[in-house]
């Protein structure tokens, strides 16, 4: 009763994950996009450079070409290389992201021993220890482009950003995730200890 009602719980993570991991790398390709919009427009946000952009793509006016549209966002792939600070802004939000697809799909690796029945396994551990480590690759890169910013600035203001969250953040997910592959890890061989033993 108790593993099939842990099931369900998975089974619905499993889709969540999956749709998480889908966006992930849709806006991984928008990336560039973001930043160009951005670097454009000063006064707008991130986001709102992607918001304009898909509104575009997906309703063209009489005057918007879809083509046009579809080459501006490839084209962005090169044009975030112009100036220093929307080159690290675009390398740091690449590897955070694919840092953070490595760590959806780990999670759904996890997911599935839990679907098949066998949690406590060797292969959850490793799953853990490579989400682990990919965490702490954001945290690396966060703090990498949060003294590129200080010293880019010189100022201080960017201690106060999301960015500095991400090294504290993504740093203690990594040791979470290391003492959780630990803890499966000794669950696993305890397990087959014991299959052994009966």
């Amino acid at each position: 009763m108790e593993g099939s009602h842990v099931q369900k719980i998975a089974r619905v993570l499993n889709v969540l994950v999956i749709a998480a991991l889908v966006c992930n790398i849709i806006i991984l390709y928008l990336v560039p996009v973001a930043v160009v919009s951005l670097e454009l427009s000063e006064g707008s946000g991130l986001l709102e450079g992607v918001a304009a952009y898909l509104r575009d793509f997906l309703h063209p006016g009489q005057d918007d070409i879809l083509t046009a549209t579809a080459a501006a966002s490839f084209l962005a792939w090169f044009w975030c290389w112009k100036s220093t600070r929307a080159l690290v802004l675009t390398l740091f939000l690449l590897v955070a992201g694919v840092c953070t697809a490595l760590i959806l799909w780990q999670g759904r690796r996890v997911l599935r021993t839990i679907l098949r029945g066998a949690p406590f396994s060797a292969e959850n551990a490793v799953s853990l220890r490579r989400a682990a480590v990919c965490s702490f690759v954001v945290s690396g890169a966060a703090l990498a482009r949060l003294v590129f910013s200080v010293w880019y600035f010189r100022s201080p203001q960017p201690l106060l950003s999301y960015n500095a969250l991400f090294v504290p953040i993504f740093a203690m997910a990594g040791l979470l995730c290391l003492v959780m592959s630990a803890l499966f890890r000794q669950a696993a061989e305890m397990k087959t200890e014991n299959d052994l033993t009966i």
